[in-house]
């Protein structure tokens, strides 16, 4: 079970520790020293299929990414965004990220924008609570044209990594090198998931024995594109078949044609070799806690940031993928170890819980009341984690997506057992809900999202209609645009380095 160890308001040791501890017997003093604050580990792979770890019977060995969930928590029904960065801002903040203009895409390379310097993240309300030491290693995606965008002016202390994809070993994009330490840009040799958890084992190897907590977030790039991995990984899957396209694809694709079964193929095979490198990284990280003898106070939040890539990540029997608002492209593979009395092993929770809890209940686990910031979306559903509620506090759950098509918008709402799915143009305008695609499923017993039942139910259809036509005009005037707007004629300064507007 997880005991949640809020200094001021839950102070506890018992009456044996206190016996260990001070080598007598006589009973307990009459206020009890607080717990220590856990430190707190954040893996986000990206684009790693919920159906690609064997802890969900996939056909891809994960058992460094097992060990979290064996000795921990399966988080059965965690829901990401449709694609990288809406995630990433929204962990970061606790707040839809459509409020701030980050939901509609991702920032792409070539894409002069950022998440809102307004807007307070994680890493700054832990350093509140005294988490001195908060360290970044992998892909940020949340801007990089201005310094002010940059992980060390976001409430981080430690930054290695890269600003979005980028080849596994050259460490380019757009033929400039994006790969730094802190601000300066390193010309660093290796593959970028084995680097990643190796500067992720150091960061542990210096503040594993510190006063203060630590805080470190490893957002792998992999599985991401490029499909690129190692040599001698690649011989591990090469006889696996390429998946079968999900129901919904064409959604997740914005209607753009199917890769030939030969490439899927291919890209079948090196994802699961990188899916494999990920693993591994994963166990190094597991590793370096348990040998520093931490592990019963670090708490371990480990959930992949959308669904797999079309018929290339195994999103199981789910339908769609990255990209779309459907089960298969937001209801992603999660798990969460917290050992020696804190989270039980081998449990699963089947209530929903969202990417915008994070901040929420990582602010109740540090015993923070406030964060100084605009109004969370997100809860904190450390009591759901704790087996002590079966299903976290009555609330809707909303996704959109226009990564592709700015015509072409995809909105959902979920009410309790409902969920409804709109695709078509955008909702804020006129006439706009007439010539959409509605559907709705019933998800208490229709998860796969096999049978549309809105014309059953009129009335409910029309409710959930406007909460969605209401959360899509949360969106500012100024959003992120369409990815492939402005990449034409592009190109990156020298080694991705932005001086101070």
């Amino acid at each position: 079970m997880l005991h949640l160890p809020l200094p001021w308001r839950q102070l506890r040791l018992s009456a044996l520790a206190i016996a260990i501890l001070g080598g007598c017997t006589h009973s307990a003093p009459d206020t009890a020293a607080p717990d220590p604050l856990p430190n707190i580990v954040l893996i986000v792979p990206d684009d790693l299929g919920r159906h690609d770890v064997s802890f969900h019977g996939g056909e891809i060995a994960t058992p460094n990414i097992d060990r979290i969930a064996t000795e921990g928590v399966r988080l059965e029904r965690f829901y990401s965004a449709p694609v990288c960065s809406p995630t990433r801002a929204g962990l970061m903040t606790g707040r839809y990220p459509i409020r701030f203009g980050l939901m509609r895409a991702v920032i792409a390379p070539w894409r002069d924008y950022g998440m809102d310097t307004s807007e307070v993240t994680l890493p700054e309300v832990l350093a509140k609570a005294g988490y001195e030491q908060r360290g970044i290693f992998g892909k940020w995606h949340l801007g990089h044209f201005d310094r002010k965008y940059h992980p060390l002016r976001r409430g981080f202390t430690e930054f290695v990594g890269h600003n979005t994809a980028v080849d596994y070993f050259t460490k380019e994009r757009e033929g400039e090198r994006d790969w730094s330490h802190d601000y300066e840009s390193v010309d660093e040799e290796g593959y970028v998931t084995d680097l990643l958890a190796e500067h992720a084992v150091r960061f542990i190897d210096r503040h594993a024995n510190a006063e203060a907590p630590f805080f470190l977030y490893v957002p792998f790039s992999a599985p991401h594109s490029p499909l690129q991995a190692k040599e001698e990984d690649l011989p591990l899957y090469a006889d696996l078949e390429p998946l079968e396209p999900p129901r919904g694809w064409e959604e997740s694709t914005a209607g753009r044609p199917l890769a030939a079964d030969e490439r899927r193929r291919n890209g079948r095979r090196v994802h699961a070799a990188m899916v494999h490198s990920l693993d591994e990284g994963v166990g190094r990280i597991l590793d370096a806690i348990d040998g520093h003898g931490i592990t019963r106070n670090t708490l371990v939040l480990f959930f992949s940031d959308n669904g797999g890539s079309v018929g290339i990540g195994d999103n199981g029997p789910y339908r769609g993928a990255k990209g779309s608002v459907f089960e298969g492209g937001t209801r992603v593979a999660a798990a969460a170890r917290w050992p020696a009395g804190n989270i039980e092993g081998g449990g699963r929770i089947e209530a929903p819980v969202s990417y915008v809890d994070v901040l929420p209940t990582l602010m109740g686990i540090a015993g923070i009341e406030d964060h100084g910031g605009k109004p969370l979306d997100g809860v904190d559903v450390g009591d759901v984690l704790a087996g002590e509620a079966d299903a976290g506090p009555a609330r809707d759950f909303y996704s959109f997506i226009a990564q592709l098509d700015p015509e072409r918008e995809q909105v959902s709402v979920a009410e309790g057992e409902w969920k409804l799915v709109v695709v078509g143009p955008p909702l804020v305008r006129q006439g706009s809900a007439e010539v959409s695609r509605t559907l709705l499923f019933r998800l208490a017993q229709d998860p796969l999202e096999e049978r549309d039942v809105s014309a059953e139910h009129p009335d409910l259809v029309a409710r959930l209609l406007q909460k969605a036509a209401d959360f899509r005009a949360l969106q500012p005037p100024n959003p992120v645009a369409p990815f492939f707007a402005g990449r034409e004629g592009f190109k990156p300064p020298p080694n991705w380095q932005f001086p101070d507007a």
